[in-house]
C-alpha cells in the first residue's frame, strides 16, 4: 500500500468515526435537552459538523455530484449555527430570532454555489465567494468566543462555567484552523491537509465527549425548559440546605443596605463584602436560591425596587428612567427588557394598570422562603 493510500484510508476512518461519534453525541443532547434552544441548536451543530467531516473529505463532491448539496448546506451554514449554540448554551433565555434563519439560508446558498456551481468551471466568482465564506467563518467563531468570555464571571451554573471555556474554545480553534487552511489553499484540494483537519476535529471530539461523560449527572449544564418546572429542577440540584445565617445576610445585604444599587456590582465585590469566598457566594445563590447568573439574581431586587417605586403615589410624576436607574440599571433598554420577562408587561403598562395590593405587599419577597419552598 502506497503512502497516499495509507493516507487516504487514515482520513476515511477518523471521518466514520467522528460522524458516529457526533452523530451518538446528537442523539444524547436531543433525547436529554430537545425542549431548550440550546439543546436542539447543540444537535444541529452537531450534525452540521458531521456533514462538514463528510463533505470535506477529497473528491466526494465530485464522487456525489448534486446529491452531496443537502449535507453541503449543513456544513456552510454551522459557523452561524456554532455562535448561536454558544448563545443559547451562556444566555439564559436566548431564543433564535428570524434573521437568524435568514442569514443562515444566505450563508449556505453561497457555500453551494461556491462549491457545486463555480469551481467546477472555474469561474472568476468562486475566489471572493469562498473568500467570503471564510471570512464569516472566523467572524462568527470570534463572536463564540467572545460570548464565552463575556459573561463567564458572572455564571453561577458550575458545570457549565467549567465546560463553556473548553467546549467553545476547542470548537472555535477548529473553526480557525479550518478557516487558515481554506486561506492557504490546503483544504479541498489536499489530501495532507483534509486529514490534517479531520485529526483536529477527531481529537476535539473525544475530549468534548469525555469531559460531557463527567458532568452527564450534573445538573444546570442546560437550562430547564419552563419556569414551572424551576422550583423542582432546584430541589434537585441542592446537595445540602444552605446556611441559614448565611442567606440571613445575604437578604440583608440586598434588601437593607440596598447592594443591588451598586453601579457595577459584580459577584466578586459582593463576596468581599459580605466576607465570602467567591465560589461559596456562587454556590449559595445557585445551588440555594436557584438562579443561574448573577445578572438575573440582581434583576430579581431591582425590579421588585422598581414596581414598588411604580405604584408609589408620591413617585407617579418620576420618569421611568429615573427609577431604573435609582434601582439599579444602566440605562432603560436593559430595565424594559428585565421588567417585561419577569412581569410580562412594561413598566410604563404596570404603573398604568397599577395592580391592587401591590403597594401592600412585602416590598422584597424573602429569599428563605425560596429555600424552605425546594423541599
Amino acid at each position: 500500500m502506497t503512502g497516499d493510500n495509507l493516507i487516504q484510508t487514515a482520513d476515511l476512518l477518523l471521518r466514520g468515526g467522528a460522524c458516529l461519534l457526533l452523530a451518538l453525541l446528537a442523539a444524547l443532547v436531543l433525547r436529554d435537552h430537545g425542549r431548550v434552544a440550546a439543546g436542539w441548536l447543540g444537535t444541529l451543530f452537531a450534525a452540521g459538523t458531521a456533514s462538514f467531516a463528510l463533505c470535506s473529505a477529497p473528491g466526494m463532491h465530485k464522487l456525489l455530484g448534486w446529491w452531496s448539496a443537502p449535507i453541503l448546506a449543513a456544513a456552510s451554514g454551522n459557523n452561524l449555527v456554532f455562535w448561536l449554540f454558544a448563545r443559547a448554551l451562556f444566555v439564559d433565555g436566548f431564543r433564535p430570532r428570524l434573521w437568524h434563519g435568514v442569514l443562515w439560508l444566505i450563508i449556505v446558498a453561497a457555500g453551494v454555489i461556491e462549491v457545486l456551481m463555480l469551481e467546477p468551471v472555474s469561474s472568476p466568482a468562486a475566489a471572493p465567494l469562498g473568500i467570503a465564506l471564510t471570512v464569516q467563518t472566523v467572524l462568527f467563531a470570534i463572536l463564540g468566543g467572545v460570548q464565552a468570555v463575556a459573561s463567564w464571571r458572572d455564571d453561577l451554573v458550575e458545570p457549565r462555567r467549567r465546560l463553556r471555556l473548553f467546549v467553545v474554545g476547542a470548537t472555535a480553534v477548529y473553526i480557525v484552523v479550518n478557516a487558515g487552511t481554506g486561506f492557504l489553499r490546503i483544504g479541498l484540494g489536499s489530501e495532507a491537509g483534509s486529514l490534517m483537519q479531520i485529526v483536529v476535529l477527531a481529537l476535539i471530539l473525544v475530549a468534548v465527549a469525555a469531559a460531557l461523560l463527567r458532568v452527564s449527572g450534573e445538573a444546570g449544564l442546560f437550562p430547564e425548559p419552563a419556569p414551572a418546572t424551576r422550583t423542582k429542577a432546584c430541589a434537585e440540584r441542592v446537595p445540602t440546605s444552605p446556611d441559614p445565617a448565611l442567606v440571613t445576610a445575604l437578604e440583608q445585604m440586598m434588601t437593607v443596605d440596598r447592594a443591588y444599587r451598586q453601579e457595577g456590582l459584580s459577584i466578586g465585590q459582593l463576596a468581599l463584602r459580605l466576607g465570602l469566598p467567591e465560589y461559596r457566594l456562587r454556590q449559595l445563590i445557585n445551588q440555594g436560591l436557584g438562579y443561574r447568573n448573577f445578572a438575573s439574581f440582581l434583576n430579581f431586587y431591582r425590579i421588585a425596587d422598581a414596581k414598588a417605586a411604580l405604584v408609589d403615589p408620591a413617585q407617579a410624576e418620576v420618569p421611568i428612567l429615573t427609577i431604573a436607574l435609582d434601582a439599579g440599571f444602566n440605562s432603560l433598554g436593559p430595565f424594559n427588557r428585565a421588567f417585561k420577562a419577569q412581569t410580562g408587561i412594561t413598566p410604563s403598562e404596570f404603573r398604568r394598570l397599577r395592580p391592587p395590593g401591590v403597594a401592600s405587599l412585602q416590598k422584597f419577597p424573602n429569599p428563605a422562603s425560596r429555600i424552605s419552598n425546594l423541599g
